[in-house]
């Protein structure tokens, strides 16, 4: 069998969260599931979109919620009650779609064992009984693939709209009743979704997930990049 590389991570701040993700990527010598969490709360912007288009960031200020970008693309992503995953391949499918198909059919096969039969809805996410539990994104450099996603346990639909900017009132109604009609957490613990998490990579992979420490060369290069994830001219780069 193989053998994939895992990370049992705590309760990160974002701009760790997102620095490790990126200092694995460039220097794990071998394919890496991380797991962790956010505190506090966070909203991450994809690397394409517009901070002062897309975030209230006197209410983030206000609420104490980290505000990110990521390098991956995709929408905002209000980072609450879920657990987070991710992943990292030097051998992967070149189609995205397949490669999509590949890494998320993993999870849905680790929530398998604990009763959950999750569906894959191209391109990216996760749903059960046709409700999005699940957004996962990508980004490639290096000869190596990165994808992370979300796990959600709970959704507060509410305090996630009000740190994103909507026109007006009406139209944020509209959205947060629209949300609670297609997304859901799923009935299970923290600690059940990250066993469900390595149960279904392993499977998928057909892999002995070896336990391991971040290492001084990816600690350091991490709390480097978690400087530039903090600094204005990331954040607002767009």
């Amino acid at each position: 069998m193989r053998e994939i590389r895992l990370i049992e991570d705590g309760s990160n701040d974002a701009f760790w969260n997102m620095a490790l993700d990126e200092a694995l990527m460039e220097l794990t010598p071998t394919s890496t599931l991380r797991l962790y969490s956010w505190k506090p709360p966070a909203i991450s912007i994809g690397y394409f979109q517009s901070l002062h288009d897309e975030v209230d960031l006197e209410r983030c200020r206000s609420l104490g919620i980290d505000v990110i970008r990521r390098i991956t693309g995709g929408g905002a992503v209000f980072h609450d009650k879920e657990v987070t995953y991710s992943f990292i391949m030097m051998d992967y499918p070149q189609d995205v779609l397949e490669s999509y198909k590949l890494i998320c059919g993993a999870i849905l096969e680790g929530l398998k064992t604990f009763g959950i039969e999750g569906e894959f809805a191209p391109l990216n996410d996760l749903v059960l009984n046709g409700k999005k539990f699940s957004g996962n994104a990508q980004t490639r450099k290096m000869g190596r693939l990165l994808q992370h996603g979300t796990i959600l346990l709970d959704v507060d639909v509410e305090t996630m709209f009000s740190i994103l900017n909507v026109p007006d009132e009406k139209m944020r109604d509209k959205m947060i009743s629209d949300v609670k009609e297609r997304v859901t957490g799923l009935d299970l613990t923290s600690d059940e979704v990250r066993q469900a998490l390595k149960n279904g990579f392993s499977e998928v992979f057909d892999a002995d997930l070896v336990e391991s420490e971040v290492k001084n060369d990816e600690r350091l290069l991490a709390e480097e990049k978690a400087k530039r994830y903090a600094s204005r001219d990331w954040i607002d780069r767009i």
